[in-house]
């Protein structure tokens, strides 16, 4: 299959402009003379850039809590989801050392049922801990964005590669103000507990949606399905399709699996 360069691009033209050049080249000696096609190439080359983006977008995929404890013996770094979880490893090496510090210095024989009571006695105020202690801060989970540059429904590839490229973001604590979400080509889902509703809520939300999914009437294409049941679609009638998708599909089988686990082990018990 033959390529047509278009004039009216960048890279056309260029590639029209060199034709013409080795034309007129040919035309003048008969041939294509290598010291004069060498120096051809290399000024035609020059036009290009072949230098590669370096400005990749940085996505928070999440927050991280790290916790840092060192002694004489060793410093040990581990990473937690949320605070309360943290707290309470920590909590739990106090109270397995708190022999080391009872008795002492007005600190009760047995810790306190407070996570962080328990911690503030066994290590002191910070101006008097010596070689044992602790640190607990967050860090943002970050990873760099791949998301397809031509992204169409129709087309299988770039949407699963858009679905790896779906982001959560849960709530820090019980005090964020934020509400956990998920983030798809720009599209903003959030799922939560409503106790003013007293209702699970879900709420979509379309003004950020990637431009390539926004159809000429300024709408995007949106199905909502509880269980088997289609909610809301904005789809209409369409015909069925012609193969089952991915995401059912892996359904179906984990489904399956599950079952054949249940039957195997009810034959088992029998």
């Amino acid at each position: 299959m033959l390529i047509t360069p278009n004039p009216t691009t960048p890279e056309g033209k260029a590639i029209l402009d060199l034709a013409a050049t080795m034309d007129t080249l040919q035309a003048r000696t008969g041939e294509w003379p290598g010291a004069d096609t060498v120096n051809i190439l290399g000024n035609w080359l020059s036009r290009f850039s072949f230098a590669t983006s370096k400005d990749v977008a940085v996505q928070a995929t999440g927050r991280a809590w790290v916790l840092r404890q060192w002694d004489r013996h060793g410093d040990d770094v581990t990473l937690w989801a949320d605070q309360a979880s943290a707290l309470a490893s920590l909590a739990q090496h106090v109270r397995g050392s708190w022999d080391n510090v009872a008795g002492t210095d007005s600190i009760p024989h047995r810790p306190p049922v407070d996570d962080q009571t328990a911690i503030d006695l066994y290590y002191g105020p910070k101006e008097h801990r010596s070689d044992e202690d602790y640190a607990l801060y967050a860090e943002d989970i970050a990873r760099y964005a791949h998301t397809p540059r031509s992204l169409s429904l129709a087309d299988d590839t770039a949407c699963a590669q858009a679905n790896s490229a779906a982001v959560f973001h849960p709530m820090t604590s019980p005090d964020d103000e934020g509400l956990p979400c998920i983030e798809l080509a720009g599209i903003l889902v959030f799922a939560y507990l409503d106790p003013n509703m007293e209702a699970v809520r879900v709420s979509v939300h379309l003004d950020t949606t990637d431009q390539q999914l926004v159809r000429p009437d300024h709408t995007v294409p949106l199905q909502v399905e509880v269980e088997d049941a289609t909610v809301f679609s904005t789809l209409g009638a369409r015909p069925a399709p012609d193969r089952v998708p991915r995401w059912k599909a892996r359904l179906r089988r984990l489904a399956d699996r599950t079952a054949c686990h249940d039957v195997r082990g009810r034959q088992q018990r029998s």
